[in-house]
């Protein structure tokens, strides 16, 4: 009997003990994907080869990490294009709005590597870019996350009230944390979020823990979540999660659902209804001031470029 205990307590070590040593070596590979298998991380297409009109930015983010960007403004004739950017196209003619479009550090053509404390700081470097920017109204801008976009997104928001107008997040997570457990579900006994019940003990090697449950709650602009129900990475239950935290301290909280949605077509398995509910949302928390017409939206779209589609928005 005491040798059976024995080997079952060795058992339970040694999950631990490679628990620990997988976060530790590959948790940044579980969590930011730069680059899809296949892929090379030069950007397979550009706004200009699909007639999109678009400025290049280079950004400096606070540590001196070198950012690039796509700034693709509003115009009339949006030509058809292909990838993560026929959703840029849709949503230039549906919204009348123009987008933001960045790169992480690690990602795209973004010097550095990505990490969460850094990945703070590009998104910082890209609001404080578009506040600086006279070819846009300043006051009627909105940052859209998707997944670890999503993120990304509310810090940002949380931590700029005064520059951000609105929140929209896209099939988020609660936390890494709490992802850990549905990658790789043995480690749900010992790594969890906030919400989680007991202690867990390798939660503390977690470098990129992205709590977005704990920060949900703190910001006051209007927040529009958009869940597929048919997402195949981030459980639909994260998404419930976090709108029932931030609706517990924020009125302007609206929960919309698609049924047929995976994690990264939402957009297009939503359809006509996906695009009006963005649109009314954006009617109702940026309205087009009636007294400068010549002037558009803008939209701070805190996601990857299209070559990073996995953790993209």
């Amino acid at each position: 009997m005491v040798s059976y205990v024995s080997l079952l307590l060795y058992g339970v070590g040694g999950i631990v003990v490679a628990g620990m040593a997988i976060l530790v070596a590959f948790q940044e590979k579980l969590v930011y994907v730069p680059v899809l298998p296949g892929l090379t991380k030069a950007y397979p297409i550009t706004p200009a080869r699909l007639r999109l009109l678009y400025e290049d930015v280079w950004l400096r983010s606070s540590d001196g990490v070198r950012l690039h960007a796509w700034f693709i403004k509003l115009f009339p004739d949006c030509k058809d294009i292909a990838h993560r950017l026929e959703m840029v196209r849709i949503m230039l003619q549906r919204l009348q709005c123009n987008v933001f479009m960045l790169s992480y550090r690690g990602y795209g053509a973004s010097d550095g590597y990505p990490s969460q404390h850094g990945i703070t700081k590009d998104a910082q470097a890209a609001l404080d870019h578009l506040v600086q920017r006279t070819d846009i109204d300043t006051s009627r801008i909105v940052v859209f996350g998707r997944s670890l976009g999503g993120a990304v997104g509310t810090v940002l928001t949380k931590n700029n009230p005064d520059k951000v107008a609105g929140l929209i997040l896209e099939n988020t997570f609660t936390s890494i944390l709490d992802m850990a457990g549905v990658l790789l579900p043995f480690l749900k006994w010992v790594i969890g979020g906030s919400g989680s019940k007991g202690f867990k003990l390798l939660n503390f090697v977690v470098r990129s823990p992205w709590n977005t449950i704990d920060v949900i709650g703190e910001i006051r602009q209007p927040i529009l979540f958009l869940s597929g129900l048919q997402d195949e990475m981030v459980p639909p239950f994260h998404m419930q999660m976090l709108y029932a935290k931030a609706a517990a301290r924020n009125r302007q909280c609206l929960f919309v659902e698609f049924p047929s949605g995976m994690h990264m077509d939402t957009w297009l398995a939503g359809g006509d209804h996906y695009w009006r509910t963005i649109q009314k949302y954006l009617e109702e928390t940026v309205p087009e001031k009636k007294d400068d017409e010549s002037k558009k939206d803008s939209k701070l779209s805190s996601k990857q470029k299209v070559s990073s589609d996995f953790v993209a928005s």
